[in-house]
């Protein structure tokens, strides 16, 4: 089983930057992919960038541009970089893994998420 922690989130005024990441532990086969999530108060949960295992990319519209996913070498640990926040990027942000488990099986970990606020 997959456990995930998060760190990062905070508040900045619009225009700022912050970084997120979210670690991997326990036991796996593979991870096949790494994305983020965030969800707005009264809203749904909303994708915001994925990346796969070989390093290919895909960003929610809203965010192309601004913010950055990337894992380390060892492709454990996901971040997500984002620039030129604004108040609409306001939410909390989830971590979701997507990883075949020891049993054989494919699964999803979700991270507990880290809020971010920016205010204008």
């Amino acid at each position: 089983q997959v456990q995930l922690v998060e760190s990062g989130g905070g508040s900045v005024q619009a225009g700022g930057s912050l970084r997120l990441s979210c670690a991997a532990s326990g036991r796996y086969i593979r991870i096949n992919n790494m994305a983020w999530y965030r969800q707005a108060p009264a809203t749904q949960r909303e994708f915001v960038a994925l990346i796969e295992y070989d390093g290919v990319t895909n960003y929610q519209d809203s965010v192309k541009g601004r913010f950055t996913i990337s894992t380390n070498d060892a492709k454990n640990t996901v971040y997500l970089q984002m620039n030129s926040l604004d108040v609409g990027d306001t939410a909390v942000y989830s971590c979701r893994i997507n990883y075949v488990a020891t049993q054989g099986w494919t699964t999803n970990a979700w991270g507990q998420g880290t809020q971010v606020t920016v205010s204008s």
